[in-house]
């Protein structure tokens, strides 16, 4: 009864939710991925990827939940993609990303991007500074 009033629920809400058929799939996904295994939520995401639709959002999600199953390959597919996007990221996704490329044994890239989380933090600690 409840697994039913839970699907209403979210099929109702899908008529109210403005926006792209893609953000439409995040958002359920979103909602009901504490009910599901991560593996299930992945393939969603990754459904939502190939049809087009590109986001830091979208790839943070592919790439944490990978990541948290220990698939660090993909994980690290999917953290280069967010990171070819260039923009400011959180410094947990320069660790996770580095840690992904170790395990795979890219011990130099994993360098190279903990370096950028270096130079990242100097510049942030030199503007402080200057205030």
């Amino acid at each position: 009864m409840k697994k039913n009033t839970f699907f209403c629920i979210i099929l109702i809400s899908l008529v109210y939710f403005k926006g792209n058929a893609q953000d439409s799939k995040l958002f359920i996904t979103e909602k009901t991925s504490d009910k599901y295994v991560y593996v299930d939520v992945i393939k969603t995401y990754e459904r939502i990827a190939e049809k087009g639709y590109k986001s830091a959002d979208l790839f943070k999600k592919i790439g944490d939940s990978y990541y948290l199953n220990a698939d660090f390959g993909n994980a690290a597919k999917w953290y280069c993609e967010l990171f070819a996007m260039g923009i400011n990221l959180e410094p947990e996704y320069y660790h996770q990303y580095s840690k992904s490329l170790a395990f795979i044994g890219q011990n130099d890239i994993a360098h190279e991007i903990l370096e950028k989380l270096k130079q990242k933090s100097r510049l942030l600690h030199e503007k402080k500074n200057r205030k």
